[in-house]
Order: structure tokens, then C-alpha cells, then sequence
């Protein structure tokens, strides 16, 4: 064989070579997880998980690696969490909202004004003991909860003013099938109609119910202040995420992997945070623009509000919670105490 032949040869072989190296390395990583949610890709929740996958392969050196996949693709919310539960997908993140029939503890955050107005103050909450005493409740329920997300804050709307604590008395309330929020709004008051989601436009605009409460962006992306007069900023309601796996999955990665999953999860939060704070205020300006008149709550309201409905809805959760609930209660209540001086 001639030397440019052999050269020609050996260049196709080495070529080969990488080529075959290429496709085992673009093989599946050691270990995998397809992880799902309900919120759309524009959404600050997804935004934050594309980048913590990413964050997490780089980490790993590619041994772990997520797939995402949000707007329903892998089933509505509670087939993801029964799904995670089974073992059929890896990992979902859910709302709390959605997590009561799996874990009644959980609805301990559905308290309004559980967390401070203040974020610092909040996260300090959410990642203390009382976060963690939560995040354990999910163990005996086949979930291997990591971490907490904030994912906003609900605020009240109506056809009617809201420029006082006393003009919420004989209102009425659109509110999720929820013991706790029909409490919150009888103790100002007010009445708390149960309607499914999808019929709370219509509701609204025919006078079913008077007004409604939820994170700006969704009162904005679902056009409810059309058919509403009033926006009282309250703040009141935390809407939490909690990510969640499979433990046998989880319990199959090696201990260093699980700790850069966790540290990366908790280093994202924040900048998860910020975008929804933006998406808040962007929402906002586009609800005054409608012409709705828009007051923030004082803080003198916030704290007769809490006084007012805590009692009551920590009373509602604690009926179905048991024992469990009162220890989270307990952890809750000294934790709040400390840290809201």
C-alpha cells in the first residue's frame, strides 16, 4: 500500500473512531430522569428547570441528566404525582395546591398570611426547620421531596371595593374545594363559593360570585380583570411548588449526585423568585391599564387580617392534619415567632 493510501486509511479509521466515541457519549446518561409539570414553557417554573438541568449534566459530567417536560405532556397534575408516586416518571414539581389528597400536611401553607411580607424573612421560613419539617411529611407518602419553590403570591379581586377589612363582609368568593380558604374568608365575613377553575370567568362576569383571589399573572394571563372592578395587592397566599422523586430513583444515585442536585435546586430559587416577582409586575401594570382601581394592603390590614383569619384556618387545617399537622404547627409558630421579631 502506498503512504498516502495508508495516511488516507488511517485518517478514515481515526475519523471512525470519533465518530463511534460521539455516539456512545450521546448515549443515555447513567442515571436519568424525566421530570413533568403543568405550567406552560414561558413560565418562570420551567425556565428555572431547563436551567438546572443544565447546571446538573455540567455538574455531573453527564451521568445525571432531566428531561423536562411541561404544559401537561406527561398527564394533568395528579397523574404526575401518581406517576412519580409509581415510578412510572422520575420527578414532577407541584404546586401544593394539587399535593392535599397525597399529603394533608402540606395544605398547612393554603394558611393565608403564613409567610412574611418580607422575602428575606419568607425564605428564611421556607429553608429553616419548619420548610424541612414539611418537606419530611412527604417520606411516607412514596415522595422524596428536595426543595421548595415560592411560585407567588395570591391577591384579592372583586366587583365590589375592597378599601377596607369591613368591605369584605357579604361578599362572595370563588375559592378552590378547600376547608382551610372557606375559613379564611368566613372569618372577615365574606362567603366562599367552590367552582372549578375553568368556570370562574363566566361566574364572575354573570354575578355568581363577587370576586376571586389569585397571583396577579394569573388574573392577568386568564383576563379575569376584565370582568373585575377592584384589586386589593394582599399578598396573602403563598403558592409553593415542591419538587418531588421517585425515591427508589432517587435512593439509586450516589450520594454526591444527590447533593448537587439539591445545592443546584436551592441555588436556582432565587433567580426562579425574580422572574415570577416580574411576571407579578408586568401583570400589574397591565391590570391598571384596564382601568381597575388598585390599592396595596397597609400593614395595619395585613396584621388585623392575619388576626382575624389565622385562628380559623389554622383550626380548618388542623381538623384534618392530626397529629402530624399540630407538630407542624408547633414548628411553624416558634419559627414565625423568631424570625418576626
Amino acid at each position: 500500500m502506498k503512504p498516502a493510501k495508508r495516511i488516507s486509511v488511517l485518517a478514515l479509521s481515526l475519523s471512525l473512531c470519533m465518530l463511534l466515541m460521539g455516539a456512545v457519549s450521546a448515549q443515555a446518561a447513567e442515571f436519568e430522569a424525566r421530570i413533568g409539570h403543568i405550567e406552560s414553557p414561558l413560565m418562570p417554573r420551567h425556565l428555572g428547570l431547563e436551567k438546572i438541568a443544565k447546571l446538573v449534566k455540567e455538574r455531573t459530567e453527564g451521568h445525571v441528566e432531566f428531561k423536562i417536560f411541561p404544559s401537561g405532556q406527561l398527564g394533568n397534575q395528579r397523574e404526575l404525582n401518581e406517576g412519580v408516586q409509581f415510578g412510572t416518571i422520575e420527578g414532577t414539581v407541584s404546586a401544593a395546591a394539587f399535593l392535599g389528597g397525597f399529603n394533608p400536611a402540606v395544605s398547612i401553607v393554603d394558611i393565608p398570611f403564613l409567610f412574611p411580607a418580607d422575602r428575606e424573612k419568607a425564605q428564611e421560613l421556607r429553608q429553616g426547620k419548619f420548610g424541612d419539617a414539611i418537606l419530611k411529611t412527604f417520606e411516607s407518602r412514596g415522595f422524596k421531596a428536595i426543595a421548595t419553590w415560592p411560585n407567588g403570591r395570591k391577591s384579592f379581586t372583586s366587583n365590589k371595593p375592597l378599601d377596607s377589612v369591613e368591605a369584605f363582609k357579604g361578599q362572595r368568593f370563588r375559592v378552590m374545594d378547600s376547608k382551610i380558604l372557606i375559613e379564611q374568608f368566613n372569618a372577615v365575613g365574606a362567603s366562599a363559593i367552590a367552582l372549578p377553575f375553568g368556570e370562574l370567568y363566566t361566574a364572575l362576569q354573570n354575578g355568581v360570585v363577587d370576586g376571586e383571589e389569585n397571583p396577579l399573572d394569573t388574573i392577568q394571563r386568564m383576563k379575569f380583570y376584565e370582568v373585575q372592578k377592584y384589586l386589593l395587592v394582599s399578598e396573602h397566599g403563598a403558592m409553593e411548588d415542591y419538587i418531588l422523586f421517585n425515591p427508589m430513583w432517587w435512593n439509586s444515585l450516589p450520594e454526591k449526585y444527590q447533593d448537587i442536585i439539591v445545592k443546584t435546586f436551592d441555588e436556582v430559587m432565587p433567580e426562579v423568585e425574580a422572574n415570577k416577582e416580574k411576571a407579578q409586575q408586568e401583570a400589574l401594570k397591565v391590570i391598571k391599564d384596564a382601568g381597575l382601581t388598585v390599592r396595596n394592603i397597609t400593614d395595619s390590614e395585613r396584621a388585623k387580617m392575619r388576626e382575624l383569619m389565622y385562628p380559623k384556618t389554622k383550626a380548618a387545617y388542623l381538623s384534618f392534619a392530626g397529629e402530624e399537622g399540630k407538630k407542624l404547627v408547633k414548628i411553624y409558630e416558634e419559627e414565625y415567632k423568631r424570625i418576626v421579631k
